[in-house]
This record gives structure tokens, C-alpha cells and sequence, in this order.
């Protein structure tokens, strides 16, 4: 991937008011005041939120096609397409494994939901909405129909209801068929591939200029509506979340990095943008191209990067993970649900499978979460009702999470393979190195 001379000044030389970060920060900022200040008119700004996440939304699918086809197709190897998603498999099943252990010893050590003394009967199962019917019809299928599932109708259809999962399974048949022809026509269809992917980076670029007011949007609601009160009754609940996930980003990622030869503060403060830009919106598809983009030029192979960015957006939720054993266990809690080890341990395997595909499923934190209460007979499931009102402030801290734990995952796996170009990914990290454009 390439940059203009003009385009790859040093990050410090681009003026503060161009800066994508800080533009968000402002718009952060300016959403925490308007939720203050003017809580009704603050309310009114969600629009600026769901148009920016819909903006989002609509060219996620074709851009996770084109890049994982063009990694396929770009790897050459079939063989070594293959060793890269074993190792990725194996990566992702492990970092899961661990954070869903942590998630669970937590809240098993700490107990944020002792002491609330919550009385099932007077939870309002209505407070549920959808989620409750949406968690019965996921919990209820077995792994067949789960694989199944992932199988495409039709690859438009796919497409147009952005089911990324789908349009992973079919970007890896078709990549590798376009590796298996190979010649002048399977060159020609990688060309348009390409062709077809600059245009849709060029068009997200486009997007993400918009990324301040998408935030302000989303910040300001969320204040206006709940205020800084709403987390009062279930703060012990979203300060462990948030001492979780710092825990398992500086101790188990930021050790990972460490073997992987790398800083993990170095390798943060160089996508501070885009985790921002996460932080705000609660998102983190507003950032994939743009991240991408920052992997390959940190010196990880193009077709790596192709491969586990987009398949770590289902595979591999490690901070959702975390929540996903931290809030069931807080549930089990505050109703005074008695847990043996057995309890715990079922709860552990259920959320093995449950966390798995949750990317692209509306309300995906809430409807997997219930599955996995609904699973656990021991645990009353309306207990759910307890976390709603703080889902959103969780939900920042869950996004970015997954973000960097899929950066990191790109990082290990290319060290793995002998994909990462480490010099060249310190002299990016110490700022030797030219600094890739902020905006496609």
C-alpha cells in the first residue's frame, strides 16, 4: 500500500484542527457538555449517531469481501492460507478461553452483585423487548444449525443484511477458487478485487470525516437520557468491567506484544484515532478499513492482515467475553442465586459456544448474553433487566476491547508466521518512519 509524499508528513506536523483525533475528542467533549446542559435537546442528537453507524454499516460487508479475498488471493500458497487460519483458530480459542475465565473469576472474587438484594418477581420481563424472543431462537439451535447458519442463503443476500459471517464464508470460497485459477482471468478478477477495494477505502475514508459528529451524537444522547447518576446502582458492576479489561489489555495482550517483540502502550498511542473513534461511538466497524490500513503499513503482510482482522471481528470478542462471564455471574449475584463449581463451569462451556459469531447480531451484547442465561437453568434469565440501563456505558469499553485485541491478534499471528516486519514496525512506533494518513 502506498502514500503520496505529501500525504506522509509526520503525525506531528499535521495541524490540531485536521487531526481526526482531535476532532473526536471535541466532539466528545461537546456531547458530555450538550448532555448536561440541555438534556432533551441532547436526546434529539442520536440522528447524528445512527446516520454515522448506518453510513458505516452499509459498506462494512463489500469491504470485508474484497480485503479477504484479496489476502487469499494475494497469500499465492492455499497451504499457507490454511496454516495462517489454524494458527488463527488456535489464537483466538485461547485468548477467548481466557478472558472468559477471567471475566468469571472476577466477579466470583470481587462479587459487585452482593448486596443488592433484588427480588426476581418484581423485574419487569417487558424491559426485554425483542431481546428475549431474538436470545430463545439463538440458544435454542444446536451447532448444525449454527454452521448452517453461516452458510449464505444467497450471497446478496448476505451482503444486504450485512451478515458479516456470511460474507466471511463466502469471501474464503471465493478467494481461494480465484487462487485455484489463477492465469489471465484469475489476474484479471484479482485486479478488479483491488480496483474495487481502493474505491470502497477511498469511500470510507469519505465516511469517517463524519466521525466527530457521529460521537458528539452518541455522547450527548447517552448522557441526556441516563445522566451521570444512571450508573450509581450498578457502578461496581461497570468499574470491575473496565478494570477487566484494562487488566487483560496490559497484562495478557500487553505481555503477548512483549514476546511478539513490540510495546503495547507504543502500539495504542498509534491508533489513538481510531480507538477514539470506538470510545465514542461504541462501534468498532466505524475504524476496520482504517485499521487495516494502519496494520499493513506497521509492517504486517497485507494478506495476513486480510485474513484476521475480518475473521477476528466474529472469532474473537475478548472483552465481550469478558462481560459475557462477568455479567451472568453479577446477575446470579444481586438475586441471591446460589453458584456451585458445577454452575460455574457450565457457565464457562455455554459461553465458549454463545461468544462465538455475536458480530452483526442486533443487540448482540444483550441477545448473546440472555442465550447464555437461558442455557444456565440455575440462573434466573429476567435478571437481564438489571444490566440494560448501563449497556451502553459498558458497551464503549466492550468495543474497544475487541478492537485491540484483534490488532494485537493481527500482530501475533504475522510474528507466527513470519509475516511482520519488526524493524520496520519499531521505527513506525517510535515515529522514525512516515506516518500513514489519518483519512483514505
Amino acid at each position: 500500500m502506498t502514500t503520496t509524499t505529501a500525504a506522509a508528513l509526520p503525525a506531528a506536523r499535521t495541524p490540531l484542527h485536521k487531526s481526526l483525533f482531535a476532532q473526536v475528542i471535541a466532539g466528545l467533549l461537546v456531547g458530555i457538555l450538550l448532555g448536561l446542559a440541555a438534556p432533551e435537546f441532547a436526546r434529539s442528537l442520536k440522528v447524528l449517531s445512527d446516520a454515522f453507524l448506518k453510513l458505516i454499516s452499509m459498506i462494512v460487508a463489500p469491504i470485508v469481501f474484497c480485503v479477504v479475498v484479496h489476502g487469499i488471493a494475494g497469500a499465492g500458497d492455499l497451504k499457507k492460507v490454511g496454516r495462517v487460519g489454524i494458527k488463527v483458530l488456535i489464537y483466538f480459542e485461547v485468548m477467548t478461553t481466557v478472558a472468559l475465565v477471567l471475566g468469571l473469576v472476577l466477579a466470583w472474587v470481587v462479587g459487585p452483585g452482593h448486596g443488592m438484594n433484588i427480588d426476581v418477581a418484581s423485574l419487569d420481563a417487558k424491559a426485554l423487548g425483542t431481546h428475549a424472543d431474538n436470545a430463545q431462537k439463538l440458544q435454542g439451535g444446536s451447532i448444525s444449525a449454527f454452521l448452517l447458519d453461516v452458510i449464505p442463503k444467497t450471497v446478496f443476500d448476505a451482503l444486504a443484511r450485512n451478515d458479516v459471517l456470511q460474507v466471511l464464508f463466502f469471501a474464503v470460497l471465493f478467494g481461494a477458487s480465484l487462487s485455484l485459477v489463477g492465469g489471465e482471468k484469475g489476474r484479471a478478477v484479482s485486479e478488479m478485487i483491488d480496483a474495487l477495494s481502493t474505491v470502497l477505502f477511498k469511500a470510507m475514508g469519505l465516511i469517517v470525516r463524519v466521525a466527530p459528529l457521529g460521537v458528539l451524537g452518541a455522547v450527548a444522547y447517552t448522557v441526556g437520557r441516563y445522566g451521570i447518576g444512571s450508573l450509581t446502582q450498578l457502578l461496581s458492576l461497570v468499574a470491575l468491567f473496565y478494570a477487566a479489561v484494562a487488566l487483560f489489555v496490559f497484562g495478557v495482550l500487553g505481555a503477548v506484544m512483549r514476546l511478539s517483540g513490540l510495546s503495547l502502550v507504543k502500539f495504542l498511542k498509534y491508533l489513538r484515532a481510531e480507538l477514539t473513534i470506538v470510545l465514542g461511538t461504541a462501534s468498532s466497524d466505524a475504524v476496520l478499513p482504517q485499521i487495516m490500513r494502519k496494520l499493513v503499513h506497521l509492517g504486517v503482510k497485507d494478506s495476513t492482515v486480510g485474513l484476521v482482522v475480518p475473521t477476528g471481528y466474529s472469532f474473537n470478542l475478548d472483552a465481550f467475553s469478558i462481560y459475557l462471564t462477568l455479567a451472568v455471574v453479577f446477575i446470579a449475584q444481586a438475586t441471591h442465586t446460589p453458584l456451585s463449581l458445577g454452575d460455574l463451569m457450565l457457565v464457562l462451556g455455554v459461553s465458549l459456544v454463545t461468544s462465538k459469531g455475536a458480530h452483526g447480531v442486533p443487540g448482540s451484547a444483550i441477545v448473546i448474553l440472555a442465550a447464555t442465561l437461558n442455557a444456565v437453568p440455575a440462573i434466573p434469565a429476567i435478571g437481564l433487566v438489571l444490566v440494560l440501563s448501563v449497556d451502553w456505558f459498558i458497551g464503549m469499553a466492550r468495543a474497544l476491547g475487541n478492537l485491540i485485541g484483534n490488532c494485537v491478534a493481527t500482530i501475533v499471528v504475522a510474528a507466527w508466521e513470519g509475516d511482520l516486519d519488526r524493524e520496520r514496525a519499531r521505527r513506525v512506533l517510535d515515529g522514525e518512519a512516515e506516518a500513514v494518513p489519518e483519512i483514505a
